[in-house]
Formats: structure tokens, C-alpha cells, sequence
């Protein structure tokens, strides 16, 4: 869909504000949605449906009937955390089916370091590219027996090369720099299915820097020199654990945003989990899932709404509307409602 449809049509949005904290952060993010409808005249329809840990219990399902029917109905969904049981036979993540329904191929992460929150450095830009319907996270994991247990990590060429594509296209708005991640020392054959097939469609882009590296260099080069990665792609598990740690590079995983992109439908939703020892305190970091929002109109075509959440939040952090876990004090709430009235222009 090219940028001047999506700028005519009518938005249905889903909302769902999970389980856990993800209800309080939703309740602030969703009025700064409507402020940046409202200012740049956006139409969109935005509805709330049911899901996550406390679904189970109610309808047997963590992503219930209606909840899918509404999806389907929707453009894309915002998604607040969600508690995802463990153990043999409980229920997979409501995030996984929903990514597996809508074939949301791409975990798009960034990692930049802003203004005001302490990170390693003041000169972080980077993106995390991970491959989400395969890898590790395949969901192939059983029992042998009553002693052993086995995962299977699926690498197809087909979804090595589409990640690869995407991460290539986003590189070319950016510094031209992808770095393929893997272990193919260990994983020999899988992971060089992965880093091979990436290669090979780099091929086909011109002024480009390609590396490589093996997942536990990353993970060191992310502390010792994040200023260096532009985009960096990768398989399911590592790519969930590496952004983890670059959202802590600068600053904290509260302030980590993601976009989980298919062809024709997407999923927004902060990095962070339920956190449940802290629900209904009032007190957890809204910024991930707002930065999500950010992302979010980004994939709609609006350039200018997205830069005025950008601005917004960084002009909160600057007035001091942070919260404790990036040395602040203020409330989940407050800092929703500053940023709403930074957007709003009323401060």
C-alpha cells in the first residue's frame, strides 16, 4: 500500500492491553494515539479486545475467538505485555500465535540512545532486525523419554532471505551497514544455511558494509562498541536476548520499542514483559510502548506524526517526567499526560 492511500484511508486499530502492567500502560498510551489523530487529522477507529494470562481461565485461550476475529477486522494491532505460561502443555504466547497468524516475519528493534537517559554512550543508533517465525523459537520441543528433552532450531532459505531483504531495505535508509549475526562455528549447518542465505541476497546491493559475527561476540561488541552497528540481523533467540541487551546499552529495557512486520498487517509492542509485581502501582516506564506507537505510524506513512511523539518524549525526559527505573520519580500516568499535552500543544 503506497504512502498516499495509507493517508486516506480509514485505521482500525486493535488494542490489546494484556495482563500484568500492560492495562495502566495502554490506558496512557491510547490517548496519546488519539492526540496525534486529532492533530493531524487521522482518521482511525480504535477498538480494545481481550488477551494475554488472565484469558485462559475465561475462554481456555490466552488469544481468544473474538480476539482473532477482531484482529482480522483490524490494520494492526498495539499490544501491551503479556504474561506467557511455562512448563510442558501450557499455552504458547499470545504474541507468537499472533505473529505466526498474520505471518509478521520481521522483530524490528531499535536501540538509540537519547537525551537524558543514561546509557553507555550518547552516539548509540541501532537497530535490531530479527528473524521471527522460525529459529529456535520454531515451537519444535519435546520430551525423550522421561530424561531428556530436545529443541529443534528450523533455518529455512526462504525466510533467511526474506529477513535478509528487510534488513537490507531498512539499512539503505540509514548507513548502509548490516551485520549478520549467527554461531556457525557451532551450529554448522543451520546457522550457515542462515548467514549464507543473507550473503547472497546483500549481493544484490551496491555500497554497502556486510560483516558478520558469532552471537556471543555480539553480545560483547554491544557493550564495548555499540557506536559501531548500524543494522544488525539475526535468528529468533538470539536476536530476542541481543535487543534486550541494547535497550540497556541506552538506557533501560522500559524504554524498549518493537514492530513486528509482515506484508500487509503489523503488531506494536514494548520489549519489556508483564512485570506483575507491579501492576496496578502506577510506577513502570510507559516509553517502550509509547516509542511503539511511534513505530506504529511510522508503518502507516505518517513521517510527521512520528516525529512529534519522538519530540515529545524526548522533551518530557528533558522537564524531567522519568520514571524510577531511569532515575526519575514520576508516575506511569504522569509521564502519559505530559507527553499528551506536549502533542496536544498545550504546555
Amino acid at each position: 500500500m503506497n504512502m498516499a492511500i495509507r493517508n486516506r484511508k480509514k485505521w482500525k486499530l486493535a488494542a490489546l492491553p494484556g495482563d500484568g502492567i500492560g492495562p495502566e500502560i495502554i490506558e496512557v498510551v491510547i490517548p496519546i494515539i488519539e492526540a496525534v489523530n486529532n492533530r493531524f487529522g487521522i482518521s482511525m477507529e480504535i477498538v480494545q479486545g481481550k488477551a494475554g494470562f488472565d484469558c485462559i481461565e475465561e475462554f481456555g485461550s490466552n488469544l481468544p475467538v473474538e480476539t482473532i476475529e477482531l484482529l482480522k477486522r483490524s490494520d494492526c494491532v498495539i499490544k501491551g505485555p503479556m504474561t506467557t505460561p511455562e512448563g510442558a502443555g501450557s499455552e504458547v504466547s499470545a504474541a507468537v500465535k499472533i505473529r505466526k497468524m498474520f505471518d509478521l516475519y520481521a522483530n524490528v528493534r531499535p536501540a538509540k540512545s537519547m537525551p537524558g537517559i543514561k546509557g553507555l554512550r550518547d552516539d548509540i543508533d541501532l537497530v535490531i532486525v530479527r528473524e521471527n517465525t522460525e529459529g529456535l523459537y520454531s515451537g519444535i520441543d519435546f520430551r525423550i523419554g522421561d530424561d531428556a528433552a530436545a529443541s529443534m532450531m528450523v533455518i529455512t532459505r526462504k525466510a533467511s532471505e526474506r529477513i535478509g531483504r528487510f534488513a537490507f531495505e531498512l539499512a539503505k535508509k540509514r548507513k548502509r551497514h548490516v551485520t549478520i549475526v549467527h554461531k556457525g562455528n557451532i551450529l554448522k549447518i543451520s546457522n550457515a544455511l542462515l548467514k549464507d542465505s543473507i550473503e547472497k541476497v546483500g549481493k544484490e546491493y551496491r555500497g554497502f558494509t556486510i560483516d558478520d559475527a558469532h552471537v556471543d561476540a555480539m553480545a560483547q561488541w554491544l557493550i564495548k562498541n555499540p557506536q559501531n552497528y548500524d543494522v544488525i540481523v539475526t535468528e529468533n533467540l538470539f536476536g530476542d536476548i541481543l535487543s534486550d541487551e541494547s535497550a540497556m546499552v541506552v538506557g533501560g529495557i522500559g524504554t524498549g520499542a518493537s514492530a513486528n512486520i509482515g506484508d500487509k498487517y503489523a503488531m506494536f509492542e514494548p520489549i519489556h514483559g508483564s512485570a506483575p509485581k507491579y501492576k496496578g502501582l502506577d510506577r513502570v516506564n510507559p516509553l517502550g510502548t509509547i516509542m511503539a506507537a511511534k513505530m506504529m505510524y511510522n508503518w502507516m506513512g505518517y513521517p510527521d506524526a512520528e516525529k512529534t511523539i519522538e519530540d515529545a518524549v524526548k522533551k518530557s525526559i528533558k522537564k524531567g517526567y522519568k520514571t524510577y527505573d531511569i532515575g526519575g520519580s514520576k508516575k506511569c500516568s504522569e509521564v502519559g499526560r505530559y507527553i499528551k499535552k506536549e502533542i496536544e500543544g498545550r504546555l
